[in-house]
């Protein structure tokens, strides 16, 4: 009796401790948590070293220096990224325009080969970003509109307790199913999984790193995995700074010509 009564006990607690995990849970929809991560303090300018570094099925490494801008105002999130190194790259730039009312991003390369610059067609949006496992959509900010989310569970991850989102996209996607691990209160991912269109996982998002600059949670490290491909690409951020005096004409076609500022 002693023992089936221990075993009551353990089930209760078991039962209890899941209810409480569901009912916190469930004091946000999905789409509340993914407009926290959408609307989240970022920064209104932020400047950054990036290393790029890509590894193929082999193991083979090859490593890119940027410099990375951004800034967020009056509805818009801008970033301009200049390729530093090695000498194949060097002097090509990108620039994305993210909009908060919904409209597609609006993504640009300056090729200095070409001496031109074009625009990313939004079929084109899948394709990779520069030949890493990140895609040209991965580069921009995701509108939370563009999909339908629901939250799973709560769920403890590298020490830190997130919320698991599943994220359904209203579109035809190459990645139609995502789950997103986000930090619950400081509203940013600590992983993401892309499930393809047969259901099977594409390619993992990983947090390796992230600290308080200025009051702010930054991602500085984070690594995205192909599983079909065996391949995987690091960004690593470093010497961050905010409050920059930047505004909208230094984020244009002529500056991405011109370069970074010195």
């Amino acid at each position: 009796m002693r023992t089936h009564r221990c075993h009551q006990t353990v089930f209760l607690v078991i039962v209890l401790v899941l209810g409480m995990s569901a009912l916190v849970a469930a004091d946000y929809t999905g789409e509340q948590v993914m407009w926290e991560v959408y609307n989240r303090d970022s920064g209104d300018t932020m400047r950054a070293n990036l290393v790029m570094t890509l590894t193929n099925a082999r193991g083979s490494v090859r490593e890119r220096s940027i410099v990375q801008y951004r800034m967020d105002t009056e509805g818009v999130e801008s970033k301009l990224m200049f390729f530093l190194s090695p000498n194949d790259v060097r002097n090509t730039s990108f620039l994305s325009l993210s909009y908060e009312d919904g409209r597609s991003d609006a993504q640009y390369m300056y090729l200095p080969a070409l001496k031109r610059v074009k625009r990313i067609a939004s079929d084109g949006k899948n394709d990779s970003f520069m030949g890493s496992d990140f895609t040209y959509d991965d580069m921009g900010s995701r509108h939370p509109d563009l999909d339908t989310h629901t939250v799973l569970r709560k769920e403890q991850i590298q020490g830190t307790s997130t919320l698991v989102v599943e994220s359904i996209a209203k579109g035809n996607e190459d990645y139609p199913r995502t789950l997103s691990w986000v930090v619950e209160g400081e509203w940013f991912g600590l992983k993401k999984e892309f499930y393809k269109q047969d259901g099977t996982l594409g390619k993992t998002l990983s947090i390796g790193a992230f600290e308080q600059i200025d009051g702010i949670s930054v991602i500085t490290d984070m690594t995205m995995k192909d599983w079909e491909k065996q391949t995987s690409t690091r960004i690593q951020m470093k010497d961050v700074a905010f409050n920059l005096d930047l505004d909208d004409n230094f984020f244009t076609e002529r500056q991405m010509k011109m370069g970074p500022r010195g």
